[in-house]
């Protein structure tokens, strides 16, 4: 038999943008080595894509997959939504490096900022790495998904100070070991370096995680060393990430960009929030942008294209009102305790407007925006049926009862015994239009899943599937061809995989096979298989019929087939 797998009477869309040939596609040896007619030869292994899209495997630019990639090799549930490469290791943390004696601290950081539960980051397998190197060896051979990983940078200070990252800017000593931390990474396959310097990046403790202690000159010095490398990226969060980007973080990107030579990927540009849309600020951003590119400091923002849905709960699974400290340790108390504080006439007057005026001093702890309530809904409530709240957001159902919201949500959840359930839904005519205007920027990444983080709130792996569904098919904001090419091709180029992104002769043949007319998320499902039984939501999608990782399926009609055919994907 000549090929190895052969995928066949599917309409290939290559992802570089031009229009779609109904061919074959012949693989041997892990790599493409036919796009033809291919009637007459054989292989060990035939697909019939009959109907369907054969593209090229998505890549995603942002997740936080390198703790869950150790059990999990698939990185579910990216893979059925057609995802075949994740890079991790974003927002300056990564699993490596990591000394034994700094492992339950690491822990506690990606517990605190990524929302990960201590007992599921158990199953990590700690003690067969400590260095970027060893971390990365020991996932050759034992991948489902290709996999990409930063080296952080709160990583990076703990392993060269200690607790002193947690406390101090570096000596000029510990910034060139530093320096060779970066470097050694980078020769072992490294995709870049990140950083944090957000406000709502806390530790366990409440300290800022080791990152926003660095001094500029430390940041650009490890940036240019990744850049001595000569390929891969820099993910960045600027000190404006959380609450919208000043001139002064327009200006730091730019020369984080210029010192290293590689490209700055950050997120949020021109909204007035992490979680908000590209808003009133988006013409100043271009103008960052513009003058960037001008400069040739490459600088590009991740642009969520998903709006947020997450259920906002009465209980220890509600994370969103950290920065509102009333409400959130209310959802920690006892029952009665809750009615109690409820019913108290001098804690409901502090409670009234404390989600509307969230902590925003990073000083006084986490600045993470809390869900307002004018893109607030009811899910479920005992005692409100569903016709009375359809489709009204909570600052509606306040107004037309002429009370504050923030009472009319604490006085239901007394009524429904604090069952009631809330949904953060960022959407409506100025997101949409928001983010219909800044996604055809070519400076803007389509993404931000944060797969493998946040997992109690919302499993966002159904992104892409969102995309193709909302951005594409319904609103024809991208022909098929280049919506494919916006999630393949160009995260591919910016990030340094040439042989990934493109469907061409000699390539990697990670492919997705899908039907357009009916790709889109599905249902989210709340499910317990995490290590230790931990709980975690995930999205489901429908329309995607196989994701292809190096020539072999890894999901054929939904279900996994067990195969570990991934590689560890380095730029170049």
């Amino acid at each position: 038999m000549e090929y190895d797998l052969i995928v066949r009477n599917g309409y290939v869309v290559d992802g570089t943008g031009l229009p779609r040939r109904r061919i074959d596609v012949g693989v041997k040896n892990g790599r493409i080595a036919k796009l033809a007619r291919l009637e007459k030869v054989g292989a060990r292994e035939e697909i019939d894509a009959k109907g369907r899209i054969v593209a090229p495997g998505i890549i995603d630019a942002h997740t936080h997959y390198d703790p869950q990639i150790t059990f999990d090799p698939y990185a579910t549930m990216s893979c059925f939504h057609g995802v075949t490469t994740v890079l991790a290791g974003n927002c300056g943390f990564s699993v490596a490096p990591t000394r034994d004696r700094d492992r339950e601290f690491v822990k506690g950081v990606f517990a605190k900022v990524e929302d990960m539960n201590p007992i599921a980051l158990s199953g990590v397998a700690w003690e067969r790495f400590e260095t970027f190197p060893e971390f990365m060896a020991m996932l050759e051979g034992h991948l489902g998904i290709n996999f990409a990983c930063y080296i952080g940078h709160s990583n990076i200070r703990r392993w060269v100070m200690g607790e002193a990252a947690s406390t101090r800017a570096a000596t000029s000593e510990e910034l060139a070991e530093m320096r060779g931390v970066v470097a050694g990474a980078m020769a072992a396959g490294a995709a870049g370096f990140s950083t944090s310097l957000s406000p709502t990046h806390n530790d366990l403790g409440g300290r800022p995680v080791p990152s926003r202690l660095a001094a500029r000159e430390e940041v650009l010095a490890l940036a240019e060393e990744a850049g001595r490398h000569g390929t891969g990226s820099i993910c960045f969060l600027p000190p404006g990430t959380s609450r919208g980007l000043t001139d002064a973080d327009h200006n730091y990107i730019i020369e984080v960009a210029r010192r290293s030579g590689l490209p700055v990927i950050i997120q949020g540009l021109g909204a007035s929030s992490k979680v908000d849309v590209p808003g009133a600020g988006w013409d100043d951003a271009v103008k960052a942008l513009d003058r960037a590119q001008t400069e040739g400091a490459p600088f590009f923002s991740l642009l969520i294209a998903r709006p947020f849905d997450r259920q906002v709960a009465f209980d220890e699974t509600n994370h969103h009102w950290q920065a509102v400290p009333t409400w959130h340790s209310m959802t920690r108390m006892p029952v009665p305790d809750r009615r109690v504080l409820l019913n108290d006439p001098v804690a409901r007057k502090e409670m009234r407007f404390a989600v509307e005026n969230q902590n925003r001093d990073p000083a006084k702890g986490t600045t993470l925006p809390a869900p307002q309530w004018p893109v607030v809904f009811i899910e479920s409530s005992p005692t409100m049926s569903f016709d009375q709240h359809q489709g009204h957001s909570v600052a509606e159902l306040a107004k037309e009862r002429g009370v504050a919201p923030g009472d009319f949500v604490l006085d239901l959840a007394l009524a429904d015994n604090f069952e009631t359930k809330l949904r953060w839904r960022m959407s409506g005519p100025d997101w949409l239009g928001a983010v219909e205007k800044s996604q055809t920027d070519p400076r803007i990444i389509i993404g931000t899943s944060d797969g493998g983080a946040h997992l109690a709130k919302d499993d966002q792996a159904d992104w892409s599937s969102y995309f193709l569904a909302t951005w594409v098919r319904e609103r024809k904001v991208w022909s098929l061809e280049e919506g494919v090419r916006q999630i393949t091709q160009v995260p591919a180029a910016l990030l340094g995989f040439p042989d990934r992104g493109t469907l061409r002769v000699g390539a990697w043949a990670d492919i997705m096979i899908f039907d357009p007319q009916e790709i889109g998320p599905l249902r989210k499902e709340f499910v317990h298989d995490l290590p230790g039984g931990v709980g975690r939501y995930k999205a489901y999608g429908q329309g995607v019929y196989a994701t292809i990782v190096n020539g072999q399926p890894i999901v054929i009609d939904g279900q996994l087939t067990g195969r570990t055919p991934g590689r560890l994907v380095a730029p170049v």
